[in-house]
């Protein structure tokens, strides 16, 4: 077994236990919820506040690696048509999870209107269009060119799904293609500002899934034994210490505010901005970094805090329940935050109350899943 938890052969140990992959996953979801609140205290301890990039990046990352398990070894991979069903299943699964928790979002935010009597509550999110124009919105609710705020990363993670099987395959036929056409689709649509347009509200999807696609392959190949994934592994640690003054280096300029003035940016813009719609180059290449210096972390923690280890990765093994949950708690939160006019207090109670809630999601499915 290497250090994901995966087995040599490939395969998922019977028993599955915490690896790097749920942990960091477990990780990721803690923080969505916690920069889900806006302006909440302890916002300023995630890793944003001294990275350029989040825990999307993180997410859609984690994603691309877990899908070498769903594709199989190199010797014996999963055939073409079970890994296409399988992924468009997926894909289905997280469609009707989507439309769930939307709904439920509007209608927190439609009850908070009435319980507060303050109208305004209903433009929160960019549900206004729900409101005022229901028929069109409800339309594009189901077809995901209506999205809320804060509820368009499912929508980006279901098109990658989707896209998932022709990476995957492309790579089982032609391993050196995968990297320069999803990279080169990633710049291409970086510069040209290629992305899927909002519907009926004006705009573009947050996510463009067309660029957020590459970190979703480089996922993928640094997952896989051969290949980048190989030579990463054999020359990570000198990767480490090379990247480990750059990322300090970001840490201090991104805690003290320094960045490019957009205005300023040379064309294309993109190339020299921080965008996280567009998964720009300086976003991308200093998560990459920060990733080879943090997967460090995972074998010190493993051994010498091992309960941190298993409540992590719990949250991961169970990520698109405890994503959804966590997605209505921070709503709820920030509708409670915006009653409480916010405080330490406060905020240190909603987020102690949201992550306990959160834990207790993924514990009691984690021994459901035991009791079947």
């Amino acid at each position: 077994m290497d250090w994901t938890g995966r087995t040599r052969s490939g395969k998922a140990p019977m028993q599955r236990s915490a690896n790097a992959v749920d942990f960091w996953r477990g990780f990721a979801l803690i923080e969505i919820f916690i920069n889900h609140i806006p302006g909440n205290f302890w916002e300023q301890f995630t890793h944003k506040a001294v990275s350029q990039s989040d825990a999307a990046e993180l997410f859609v990352f984690l994603a691309g690696w877990s899908l070498t398990y769903v594709a199989g070894s190199a010797e014996k991979p999963r055939p073409a048509h079970q890994l296409t069903l399988r992924l468009f299943l997926r894909a289905g699964k997280l469609y009707a999870a989507h439309m769930v928790i939307v709904m439920a979002a509007i209608a927190m935010l439609a009850g908070a209107s009435k319980v507060f009597d303050n109208p305004l509550l209903l433009d929160w999110f960019n549900a206004s269009a729900v409101f005022t124009a229901p028929v069109e919105a409800h339309i594009g609710l189901v077809f995901l060119t209506y999205q809320l705020g804060y509820f368009d990363i499912l929508p980006l993670y279901i098109t990658l799904l989707i896209m998932a099987p022709f990476l995957i395959l492309l790579h089982r036929r032609w391993p050196a293609l995968l990297l320069p056409v999803s990279g080169g689709l990633w710049l291409v649509c970086l510069v040209g500002q290629f992305t899927f347009d909002a519907w009926p509200t004006e705009g573009e999807w947050f996510f463009d899934p067309l660029c957020w696609q590459f970190a979703l392959s480089l996922g993928f190949l640094c997952g896989l034994n051969r290949g980048p994934g190989a030579w990463i592994r054999t020359h990570l640690t000198i990767i480490r210490w090379l990247a480990l003054p750059v990322v300090m280096v970001a840490a201090w300029a991104r805690w003290h505010g320094w960045e490019m003035d957009p205005t300023a940016a040379p064309e294309p813009h993109l190339l020299f901005v921080n965008d996280k719609s567009f998964l720009t180059p300086i976003r991308i290449g200093q998560f990459l970094l920060l990733a080879a210096v943090a997967s460090a972390l995972w074998g010190p923690v493993s051994r010498s805090l091992p309960a941190l280890a298993d409540a992590l990765a719990l949250l991961g093994r169970h990520s698109l329940l405890v994503f959804c949950v966590g997605s209505l708690l921070s709503l709820a939160a920030q509708i409670l935050r915006w009653a409480l006019r916010g405080s330490l207090i406060s905020d240190t109670l909603i987020v102690v109350w949201g992550l306990a809630v959160l834990f207790c999601v993924a514990a009691a499915a984690d021994w459901w899943e035991r009791q079947r």
